[in-house]
């Protein structure tokens, strides 16, 4: 039983079936990750060797790096069934409720963007999480009564982009938490390859690393630029990806030597020009660039701070010098125009 939050058409049922085949199926599959590879060998060797389902699991850390793919590994390595939701989707407790009565002994209840899941469909989590029984409550008032109903000892496996959001009592009932780190080039590069055998393309060791040098130090990313890779490839290459060939495609992609893309650049010619090289608060950077805080927050300001391109302040965000190398900008002439 899987819920679904939104309705899937022909084209993205594609997408999804080309992604989920990318996906490894096991932890010995999986690229990258050492540590959190190896804790979760041990937890799921013992969890078998005890027939007992694993401890509830928290994954933390920027968009793409995996974490959706090791809940479902999880689930494979445990021979259980996957149920997925996701926090925005969960907005009564009757939705929870739904999912929570209909789970099998062992089976994993992945939640995504846990971080957004409304407050009073959180409590409802506590009791489950911790001693597998939810609270009905019938009537209202000095008539008010209460039924406690027992659940089948499930995983719950959080994923989420920003921990500091979760609140104390939902992040101290999972056992096992760990936080997901942006990939070096050599790991992205194994999975690059990895993904071209699958997707029938062929491609050298340079093609893999100029791809994996671009890919922002996720897989998600390196999948997908492989896929714009391999169609130009196909169309101007003879189907082979070479690193002159990834160069020019993700070139035209827009997408330069550090993986910046056109978005990041106007992120950070923002800050120098309209904001002096900042510090600048992260709603002024959204009404100026006209994007959500959030997806500045979670989605491209991950990888600046990791690269060093920016810094973040208690007054808010400031352009680094490699910035102002990187769009040939002088650092004493902030107002100058960036030259490309």
């Amino acid at each position: 039983m899987i819920k679904k939050d939104y309705p899937l058409n022909e084209n993205t049922l594609e997408e999804e079936k080309e992604i989920i085949s990318l996906r490894p199926k096991s932890l010995s599959e999986y690229i990258g990750q050492d540590r959190i590879v190896e804790t979760l060998k041990i937890a799921i060797e013992a969890a078998l060797k005890r027939k007992e389902p694993l401890e509830h699991i928290l994954f933390n850390g920027p968009p793409g790096l995996g974490k959706t793919t090791l809940a479902h590994i999880i689930a494979n390595e445990m021979g259980t069934r996957i149920i997925t939701s996701s926090g925005p989707a969960l907005e009564k407790g009757g939705d929870l409720l739904g999912l929570l009565t209909h789970m099998e002994r062992g089976d994993i209840f992945f939640i995504d963007e846990i971080h957004r899941i409304p407050k009073v469909v959180e409590e409802f989590l506590y009791p489950a999480m911790e001693d597998f029984a939810v609270d009905f409550i019938f009537d209202k008032g000095v008539h008010a009564r209460t039924h406690r109903y027992r659940l089948e000892q499930f995983t719950l496996i959080g994923a989420t982009t920003r921990a500091g959001l979760l609140s104390s009592p939902l992040r101290e009932r999972f056992g096992i938490t760990r936080d997901l780190d942006f990939y070096n080039e050599k790991d992205l590069a194994k999975i690059i390859k990895r993904s071209a055998k699958i997707i029938n393309i062929t491609i050298d060791e340079g093609g893999a690393y100029e791809i994996a040098k671009r890919a922002r130090g996720t897989p998600r990313v390196a999948n997908r630029l492989l896929k714009r890779v391999r169609d130009y490839a196909q169309v101007k290459a003879d189907g082979v990806i070479t690193k002159e060939v990834a160069i020019d495609a993700l070139t035209l992609e827009g997408i330069d030597d550090f993986g910046l893309g056109d978005i990041d650049r106007r992120l950070l010619e923002t800050i120098i020009i309209n904001y002096k090289g900042g510090p600048v608060g992260i709603e002024a950077l959204s009404a100026t660039l006209q994007l959500e805080s959030d997806v500045l927050i979670e989605v491209i300001e991950p990888y600046l701070l990791k690269t060093g391109f920016i810094i973040r302040t208690s007054q808010g965000r400031k352009a680094t010098e490699k910035a102002y190398k990187h769009l040939h900008m002088n650092i004493k002439q902030k107002d100058k125009t960036p030259l490309f």
